[in-house]
């Protein structure tokens, strides 16, 4: 099992330090990681999210709401989509097996149809939730226009689970192996996830949205407070929300071996990528954006 660590196009919200906690000043804007993973499992290539997508860099305005193109400035670059950087590994869009998504939101689910092959995975009640676009909100951060892969989804009904370090509500993924699992973290979404992979030596856990600062995981927990306020705008539930944080800082602190992260916080990435936030895998492709369809 060979995972490797994929930014797949950062989000540049206003409020520079307030939100990333390193950019200098306030009135610019800051940078957050979009933490995806590619992972090498026997016969299969897995993705946990796409981020955002070829289609997405090429026709914004059509695939994503003005309100979050706005607020977050996404860099659409091509080079750092998901698709483009496993050019880098030799590898073609149509060689990914499955896609595990954390959630539905559009920075996170924008690249699936990307990838023609694959099986996508997520909890029941995200694809349900998502796709009855009650709120204003709703609208704007699900985008059915992201969502050409939707004959290929596979759905977990949350009444078949099992435990995982002491988490109680974990799903096996068909076709997988055993060393991935979904992790039911509600709260950001109603059918929020994490994903835990089984490493060369230890467990790795991406919380996606779960939490945004990796410091909201320390014993004295602290976040920045533009990222306290964008997670209160975007929680579904807040009382599941915190409750889901809570267990994942109770598990970082029982079981220090593990790897936790979360998909944004872009001092974590770098860390674990060994590489720029900006910066796509070594040999990833620049050319011009090609978007089928």
């Amino acid at each position: 099992m060979k995972v490797h660590h994929l930014n797949c196009i950062s989000t540049c919200p206003l409020g520079g330090h307030l939100m990333d906690g390193r950019t200098r000043g306030v009135f610019t804007r800051a940078s957050l990681a979009c933490h995806c993973l590619l992972v090498e499992a026997g016969n299969r290539l897995v993705l946990v999210d796409t981020g955002l997508g070829l289609r997405d860099v090429a026709h914004p305005r059509d695939r994503l709401s003005a309100f979050f193109l706005g607020l977050l400035a996404p860099d659409l670059r091509a080079e750092m989509t998901a698709a483009r950087q496993l050019q880098a590994l030799g590898y073609a869009p149509a060689d990914v097996t499955d896609i595990v998504l954390t959630h539905l939101d559009f920075d996170h689910a924008g690249g699936l149809d990307d990838f023609p092959n694959a099986t996508v995975h997520l909890r029941a009640i995200e694809e349900e939730a998502a796709a009855r676009q009650r709120t204003w909100l709703d609208r704007q951060r699900f985008r059915p226009q992201q969502w050409g892969s939707r004959g290929r989804w596979l759905a977990y009904d949350d009444a078949r689970t099992e435990a995982w370090m002491g988490l109680e509500a974990v799903s096996a993924l068909r076709g997988l192996p055993p060393e991935i699992l979904m992790v039911h973290l509600p709260g950001h979404t109603h059918g929020h996830a994490g994903v835990a992979i089984r490493g060369d030596h230890d467990w790795l856990l991406l919380a996606g949205d779960a939490y945004f600062d990796a410091r909201e995981m320390h014993a004295e927990p602290r976040c920045t407070p533009g990222l306290r306020f964008y997670q209160w705008m975007m929680e579904k539930d807040r009382r599941a929300r915190l409750h889901s944080r809570e267990r994942l800082r109770e598990l970082a602190l029982r079981e220090p071996q593990l790897t936790l992260f979360c998909s944004h916080d872009p001092i974590q990435f770098e860390a674990l990528a060994g590489r720029r936030l900006g910066d796509p895998l070594v040999g990833a492709g620049t050319g011009p954006v090609e978007a089928a369809g």
